[in-house]
């Protein structure tokens, strides 16, 4: 059975605001303490706020709410649909540049050294 196009399922007129939650599998943690290893993964809260902001800058959104928890997190998004009628095609390649520049230079180093 096909499934429809996200175009034609998402309306911005009538819902611009998003709840999106991710979470951690096979009981991997995200934040917080790991009760069964010990170890204290903090340190990626702060992480993961930093990234929501800089996401926010480089896509036509605004992060209006998070929650950071121990597995899993949740975002509530404002799509900025006059920002995304305004925009260039030199800025989006610049944008998405931006959002992927470490994953090409990640990839392109990896396969130097290996």
């Amino acid at each position: 059975m096909p499934s429809k196009a996200r175009s034609q399922i998402i309306s911005l007129e009538n819902t611009p605001y998003y709840h999106c939650m991710v979470r951690c599998v096979r009981r991997a943690f995200l934040c917080g303490e790991d009760q069964f290893t010990g170890q204290n993964f903090d340190h990626r809260k702060q992480w993961l706020i930093e990234r929501f902001k800089f996401l926010s800058h480089v896509f036509a959104i605004d992060v209006c709410a998070y929650a950071v928890m121990s597995n899993h997190y949740h975002l509530v998004l404002y799509i900025k649909k006059n920002k995304k009628k305004d925009i260039h095609k030199t800025l989006i390649f610049s944008n998405l540049w931006m959002f992927y520049f470490f994953f090409f230079i990640s990839f392109y180093f990896f396969n130097l050294c290996f």
